[in-house]
C-alpha cells in the first residue's frame, strides 16, 4: 500500500508576492499591506497576520532582551536562545510564504491567527 502525498496546490506567483514581502523588513510589510489592499487573497491575509505577530513578538523580545542582558551569562544565554527561536520562526514563515503554504510559524503561529483574526480580511 503506497501512501503518496498529493502534489502541492499551485499558487500564482502574484499571490505569493504579498506573502513573501510580509517577512522582508518593516518596509516590506508596509508594501505588502498596500498591495494586499488592492487584491486580497487568503494567502496574503494569512501571512500578513503571521508577519504582524512576528513584528509584535520581535519588539517584545527586544524589550525583554534589554532587561535579561543585565543578568550575566544566564541572561545572555536566554536572549541568544530566544533570538535563535525567533529567527527559526521567521525563516519557516518565509519558506511557507515562498512555497504558497498557509502554515503557521512554530510556537506562536496559531496564536497569531487568533489574536489578529480581524486584521487583513
Amino acid at each position: 500500500m503506497s501512501t503518496e502525498t498529493p502534489p502541492p496546490v499551485s499558487v500564482p506567483a502574484e499571490d505569493r508576492t504579498v506573502a513573501i514581502l510580509t517577512y522582508l523588513t518593516i518596509i516590506g510589510f508596509i508594501i505588502a499591506i498596500v498591495i494586499h489592499s488592492s487584491k486580497k487573497t487568503a494567502l496574503g491575509s494569512f501571512h500578513l497576520r503571521q508577519g504582524l505577530g512576528l513584528i509584535v513578538s520581535g519588539i517584545a523580545l527586544g524589550v525583554c532582551a534589554v532587561l535579561l542582558m543585565l543578568m550575566p551569562i544566564l541572561g545572555w544565554l536566554a536572549v541568544l536562545a530566544a533570538w535563535i527561536l525567533f529567527f527559526v520562526m521567521w525563516l519557516m514563515g518565509l519558506i511557507a510564504a515562498a512555497t504558497g503554504q498557509q502554515k503557521p510559524a512554530p510556537v506562536l503561529g496559531a496564536q497569531y491567527q487568533k489574536w489578529f483574526s480581524g486584521a487583513f480580511n
